[in-house]
């Protein structure tokens, strides 16, 4: 007999630019094509802000350095696939060149009010206060 099921655990990195957020469009489902913020699930062993480092690498190719924390998101209902909570951080860029990757099929430094955001990232992305 298994136990109950629990929340997964995912971070959201908010990477500020003077010309608005980098932004990525998702290339799968849940909200294929529609925008995001960088992130995904933390894996086993990995602290939030090695997770944060790793998902904006993976999907903008940046190299970033995690600021501070901007929020903890937990509406059950906030992601499709089912109760997962983001630790939303926010970070700097310290290298890399940016180019889409992963799950990401197009990255790229946009007003968030100028496209329509997946998830709940017009509430982290206002709860950030850039």
């Amino acid at each position: 007999m298994s136990g109950p099921e629990t929340p997964k655990l995912m971070v959201d990195v908010v990477i500020p630019s003077e010309a608005g957020v980098v932004l990525i469009r998702r290339g799968s489902d849940p909200f294929e094509g529609q925008w995001a913020l960088p992130g995904g699930f933390v894996e086993v062993g990995e602290t939030v802000h090695e997770a944060a480092v790793r998902e904006a690498a993976e999907e903008t190719g940046l190299a970033v350095e995690v600021s501070r924390l901007v929020g903890v998101y937990s509406d059950p209902d906030r992601d499709p696939r089912g109760h997962n909570v983001s630790i939303a951080l926010l970070a700097r860029v310290v290298g890399g060149q940016m180019q889409a990757a992963s799950d990401a099929s197009e990255v790229d430094v946009l007003g968030p009010d100028t496209v329509e955001l997946a998830f709940d990232h017009r509430r982290i992305i206002a709860d950030a206060k850039l």
